[in-house]
């Protein structure tokens, strides 16, 4: 193999990977929908029964989530509907928006 096809292989390789890396860092993240079934403002969490959240490989369930944005729990309480997307900040599950739906 000629050193012009190796490098024009890795440069290849490397275009691949930043197009992959950078279509990732600014994809959204889908709107799913929920139900709050309880605001915990003290340790900044919401439980919220949602549908599936494609970019977590998440099922349907009723689980805990950190709100990203303290201020997010002030406007939602026990038995709203809402709007929300859901990623992984730090390694745990957050709440990054939310919006209550109709």
């Amino acid at each position: 193999e000629s050193n012009v096809i190796h490098r024009l292989k890795t440069v290849a390789a490397a275009v691949a990977f930043a197009g992959a890396f950078s279509f990732s860092a600014f994809a959204q993240t889908p709107m799913v929908r929920g139900t709050i079934e309880k605001v915990d403002a003290e340790q900044g969490k919401l439980t919220i029964r949602h549908g599936k959240i494609p970019n977590l490989n998440m099922d349907e369930m009723t689980m805990v989530f950190r709100a990203q944005d303290p201020a997010m729990l002030k406007g939602v309480r026990a038995g709203d509907r809402v709007r929300f997307s859901a990623d992984r900040v730090n390694g745990q599950i957050t709440v990054t928006k939310i919006e209550k739906s109709r």
